[in-house]
């Protein structure tokens, strides 16, 4: 039997994006963000979520989306990365998809240069981008948060 993985799919400006289902945590509605002075320019702000502060990503500015205010009926998607907790600005939580490993395109042959997005997957009425977390970061932003961080705790 060939190995398959879960992703939880979600909408930001009309395109479908998923992060694989182990990283997920939950999916809140958007809170009041608090500024994060000298954070990168990706990170919106900073969370408190049962104690513990979590930085705000901007997916719209990583992708070059159209920018906008966060509103009441925008979601929070938290999910785990190797070093930290994070909350990821999204439209809408929209389903778990399961997919075949072989069934996962390799975005490099595809769309050279997105270290952010590990691959894609075909539906009947278009594609889903997989979004690797891990990279969404580069190392030198990974450092300014860091710091950043580190006035909040």
């Amino acid at each position: 039997m060939e190995m398959t993985n879960q992703y939880v799919v979600f909408l930001l400006d009309g395109q479908r994006y998923a992060l694989s289902l182990p990283t997920v945590r939950r999916v809140v509605r958007a809170v009041e963000i608090t500024p994060l002075p000298d954070a990168p320019a990706i990170v919106h702000g900073a969370i408190n979520v049962e104690g513990e502060i979590i930085p705000v990503f901007n997916l719209r500015r990583r992708f070059l989306l159209p920018e906008r205010e966060i509103n009441i009926n925008d979601q929070f998607l938290i999910a785990s990365t190797n070093h930290r907790r994070v909350a990821l600005v999204i439209d809408a939580a929209q389903d778990v998809i399961e997919y075949k490993l072989s069934e996962v395109i390799a975005l490099d042959t595809v769309i050279p240069g997105l270290e952010q997005v590990h691959g894609l997957v075909k539906f009947d009425d278009g594609l889903v981008l997989i979004h690797d977390l891990e990279s969404f970061l580069s190392p030198s932003e990974v450092r300014t948060l860091e710091k950043a961080m580190e006035i909040l705790q």
